[in-house]
C-alpha cells in the first residue's frame, strides 16, 4: 500500500455509515407510505362496500322497522334517565316503552317477478 492512499480507510468506514444511515431511512419511508397505501385501499374498499348495501330501515327513535307494527307504533324498550346530579347528568335510568309514534324510516321494497318482454312468437 502507498503512503498516499492510507486516509481513505477512515473516510470509507465514516461515509459507510453514513451511506446506510440514508439508506436505512429511506426503506423506512417507504414502508410507512407503502402501509397509508394499504391503509386508504381499505377505507376506500369499505366505503364501496358501504354505498353498494340498501338503506337499513331504521326509524328515527334507531329501531329497527321490524319492531314497529303495522301502524307505525314502536314496540321496543329504552333507557329513560330519572334521576340526575348537579351538572344535569343522568344517575339512574329505567326501563320504558319507545315513544315514537310512526316508522319515518325508507320502505324496503317487496320481491316483484316480471315477464322479460320479447318480441318473439
Amino acid at each position: 500500500m502507498d503512503g498516499s492512499v492510507w486516509w481513505l480507510i477512515p473516510v470509507v468506514l465514516i461515509g459507510g455509515g453514513r451511506l446506510s444511515e440514508v439508506g436505512r431511512r429511506a426503506l423506512v419511508t417507504r414502508h410507512q407510505r407503502k402501509l397509508e397505501l394499504r391503509k386508504a385501499d381499505e377505507q376506500k374498499q369499505l366505503a364501496v362496500d358501504a354505498a353498494n348495501r340498501p338503506p337499513e330501515p331504521v326509524c328515527g327513535c334507531t329501531h329497527h322497522l321490524a319492531k314497529h307494527d303495522r301502524t307505525g307504533k314502536c314496540h321496543e324498550t329504552v333507557e329513560a334517565p330519572i334521576a340526575w346530579d348537579a351538572e344535569r347528568k343522568p344517575l339512574r335510568y329505567e326501563s320504558r316503552p319507545c315513544n315514537c309514534q310512526q316508522y319515518i324510516g325508507p320502505e324496503p321494497l317487496g320481491m316483484v317477478f316480471a315477464q322479460e318482454i320479447t318480441d318473439r312468437p
